[in-house]
């Protein structure tokens, strides 16, 4: 039996490996100064216990009447109280500076060609964004270990990705998390606002990285934290409201991004009497940010495009009108004047765009990786001893179809549960179904699927041949 389970059947043992909270204010054992402990694990720090006592000589209380009306009633029991502190608020302990530090190696650090073979198992295209974020995780990872006794510090390289809808941003980085064995946290900046509104504070997002290390502060420090949604913080234009949903979060989050110590809640999004507060310093957190973007292609046309004037070596006006890959050309001055203040773009030094997808990549989408959705529906109908193909037509068809939604990789699953519902309903039914072929006709509502009873497979296959 290992030693984590172990100190997980032992009681004592995992008592030990959590901080003690004040049943009162509620903050952990590392800050405060001491604690003083009473039955049933109930904690009071000293702080606690002396403004008590103070309150009690400042009041105009008669302690002679007082002790002896407390005569007949009987002494305080305190084997009702206890103090429960939920599970996802408690903090692990840290562990004690010196403590020798394990010597790092190198080797076990995944190579980024690696990290990008884990990713082509998953993703389909987007090759320089998997090179990208293969290199700045890998250097992410020899930066936390590297020895700083030479004066040289490697400054951390924040990512910013810029995609159409549906072109596998947050895949991308959920297929990360699945890859390393770092904390990640995945959040949006749709929820956030300025300190004191509703709505997530800014420090939430460390929070949710605390909570997915497992409340270890030190785990967390050296963890990834993925914020989805950044191109709705863009400073709001022609508005004589106050923006505390844009350029105030921007401002709020520079101090994130360059690394400070934030005081967090432990277990909730925002700060508040019954929350401990743990501090994390943000200095070794990475951070990737990502976006849509919508409108930037006409920000950036718009600058290429001031190039062109009446002569012989002018540009033509609508020469970058059908340019898909247009958002590859973007700049820093674009992203300024789509709204993103200098000093946040200061901070994401890496940024890198996302394709488009094309009808050829969302066929591979469809059959290629580990978990597409085909094998997904395979799945489910071998579970009911039926084997389910697609034909190319068929898969071309869907591909297209999704390609006019404009959606991205989005829109197949939709395509897919529409015309699998009845299939999915019926095929159950008949016991004697042993494959079902999805045809073109099929997709397109001019037919219907080829259903293939027990021992016909095989004849199929040969008329196919």
């Amino acid at each position: 039996m290992s030693e984590d389970k172990i100190q997980d059947q032992n009681p004592t043992n995992k008592e030990d490996t959590y901080e003690k909270v004040c049943m009162l204010c509620r903050r952990p054992e590392s800050k405060v100064k001491s604690m003083i402990s009473l039955p049933n694990n109930i904690c009071i720090c000293t702080d606690c216990m002396q403004k008590s006592f103070d309150s009690m000589n400042n009041s105009n209380i008669n302690y002679n009447d007082l002790l002896s009306g407390m005569q007949s009633f009987p002494m305080m029991d305190f084997s009702n109280i206890t103090n429960q502190v939920p599970e996802r608020q408690r903090l692990k302990k840290k562990k004690p500076k010196n403590e020798p530090k394990a010597a790092f190696d190198i080797r076990k650090l995944p190579a980024p060609h690696k990290i990008k073979a884990g990713l082509d198992e998953y993703v389909i295209g987007q090759e320089h964004a998997k090179k990208a974020i293969s290199v700045a995780v890998y250097n992410h990872y020899k930066r936390i270990n590297a020895d700083t006794s030479d004066g040289v510090e490697i400054e951390k390289s924040n990512m910013l990705m810029i995609g159409p809808t549906g072109s596998g941003k947050t895949y991308l980085v959920q297929t990360l998390a699945r890859l390393l064995d770092v904390p990640l946290a995945l959040t949006d900046a749709t929820s956030l606002t300025e300190a004191g509104y509703i709505g997530d504070d800014i420090e939430s997002v460390v929070s949710k990285l605390l909570a997915a290390a497992d409340n270890d502060v030190e785990r967390a420090e050296h963890g990834i934290i993925f914020i989805d949604e950044i191109d709705k913080i863009a400073k709001k234009k022609n508005t004589n409201q106050r923006d505390v949903s844009g350029e105030a979060v921007q401002q709020g989050m520079l101090k994130l991004l360059e690394g400070a110590d934030v005081e967090v809640p432990v277990g909730a999004n925002s700060k508040n009497a019954m929350v401990p507060l743990t501090t994390v310093n943000t200095r070794n957190i990475l951070f990737i940010c990502a976006g849509a973007f919508p409108d930037l292609e006409e920000i950036v046309k718009n600058r290429l495009n001031k190039q062109a004037s009446i002569g012989f070596n002018a540009d033509l006006k609508d020469k970058y009108d059908k340019d898909k890959n247009i958002l590859d050309k973007t700049s820093v001055e674009d992203l300024r004047e789509f709204g993103m203040i200098p000093e946040f773009l200061g901070r994401l030094p890496v940024i890198f765009t996302l394709q488009g997808l094309t009808q050829d990549m969302l066929v591979e989408i469809l059959k290629k990786p580990k978990n597409a959705i085909v094998k997904q529906y395979q799945k489910l109908l071998a579970m009911d001893e039926v084997k389910l193909v697609f034909e190319d037509e068929a898969l071309w068809e869907i591909a297209g179809r999704a390609l006019q939604k404009d959606t991205g990789a989005r829109a197949l699953r939709a395509i897919i549960e529409e015309f699998m519902l009845d299939i999915m309903f019926e095929i159950p039914k008949d016991s004697s179904i042993g494959e079902v072929v999805i045809t073109k006709e099929y997709v397109t509502k001019t037919g219907g699927p080829r259903i293939l009873m027990r021992g016909q497979e095989t004849m199929y296959l040969e008329q196919k041949q």
